[in-house]
């Protein structure tokens, strides 16, 4: 049986002796005979649920057929597995959110040699990529939720970072930018030198857990920063039940739908994110982009809001940052819709 590249191959040369003048593009133009794959950390955590209801918009909107695929817990192995099945299976492009970077890397090579195009989000580390999108500037996200932390700590006091586990790229970058801007911007701030980064490993109760802890541990601690989804709202469920609303702070990334309660009591002033949604739109356009042969080059315009006009990180041939973080509180987390 003829491979799809093969098949697409035969047609630009078909198409090439029949008609004058035509060019390779035109005999991509249909697009449906793609099948772009989204493989997110997991399937069951919200986050990805939300990214899987924007894939499925996509493929309603354009006829395309581009779904995505997930494992049924955050497991690099199981990941890498995953994407070694998509590699055997053929598929024209992989757009995949790394669960850890350094282990993906060789799989991604695997797919990169059998022709398929590969996408990343979250993972600005990869060397084994078409290229990688980004929502925004990490640096400029750490230091923003940087800045609404020091707001609700008053810009003084003893706070420590969580991340969902220290080879995650992007939390990490936020962490580190969050602490370079600390440094500079709020004097009066000091990390906790004792324990400058702790793991949620993507989990509400452990964050919660490791908060208690902390709190328990540490009575001048005032503040934590969140990276995961899951930081912010578990450390919040702990200064309630140890009495330390108004007291202790934590800010970070998290669900509007599920942190409404939070906001709304004041336990958590404001939170910060990027609809997943929108990110899994971006990775099939830029993914299609690829597949059509279309020059990368920057300002690149996805067609998705807040990735309009997407530039090259510094340094980077493969890093694309939008601008695409939204700010979620008390007044408007009602507005969002997921």
């Amino acid at each position: 049986m003829m491979c799809k590249k093969l098949k697409k191959l035969v047609a630009v040369l078909v198409a090439g002796t029949m008609v004058m003048g035509m060019t390779a593009v035109t005999a991509f133009a249909d697009d449906k005979d793609y099948e772009i794959v989204v493989v997110p950390k997991d399937a069951s955590n919200p986050w990805f649920v939300r990214m899987d209801t924007g894939v499925k918009e996509y493929a309603e909107e354009t006829g395309l057929n581009v779904y995505q695929k997930g494992t049924d817990v955050i497991d690099a192995t199981k990941q890498a597995q995953l994407v070694q099945d998509l590699i055997a299976q053929g598929v024209d492009a992989i757009c995949v959110v790394p669960v850890d970077p350094q282990s993906m890397e060789p799989v991604l090579k695997q797919a990169r040699d059998a022709g398929i195009v590969v996408i990343a989000h979250e993972g600005a580390s990869l060397e084994n990529v078409d290229y990688d999108i980004e929502a925004f500037s990490n640096a400029g996200y750490g230091a923003f939720i940087m800045d609404n932390l020091a707001e609700s700590m008053g810009e003084e006091g003893v706070y420590t970072t969580m991340v969902a586990d220290v080879t995650n790229a992007s939390h990490n970058e936020w962490a580190d930018a969050g602490v370079e801007h600390q440094k500079e911007a709020y004097p009066n701030m000091t990390l906790l030198e004792d324990e400058p980064r702790v793991e949620s490993h993507d989990n509400g109760d452990t964050a919660y857990n490791v908060a208690k802890e902390l709190l328990k541990k540490y009575p001048d601690l005032k503040g934590i920063m969140g990276t995961s989804s899951f930081d912010a709202p578990g450390v919040a469920r702990a200064i309630e039940e140890l009495g330390l609303t108004g007291k202790v702070f934590t800010s970070g990334t998290g669900m509007p739908a599920d942190n409404a309660e939070l906001l709304k009591s004041g336990v958590v002033k404001s939170l910060t994110l990027w609809d997943p949604a929108l990110a899994g739109k971006a990775m099939i356009s830029l993914a299609l982009k690829v597949l059509n042969g279309e020059e990368i080059a920057a300002p690149v315009d996805l067609a998705v809001d807040g990735y309009n006009n997407l530039t090259f990180r510094e340094g980077s041939e493969t890093v694309l940052e939008g601008e695409a973080w939204i700010v979620i509180d008390a007044d408007n987390v009602d507005s969002f819709g997921f």
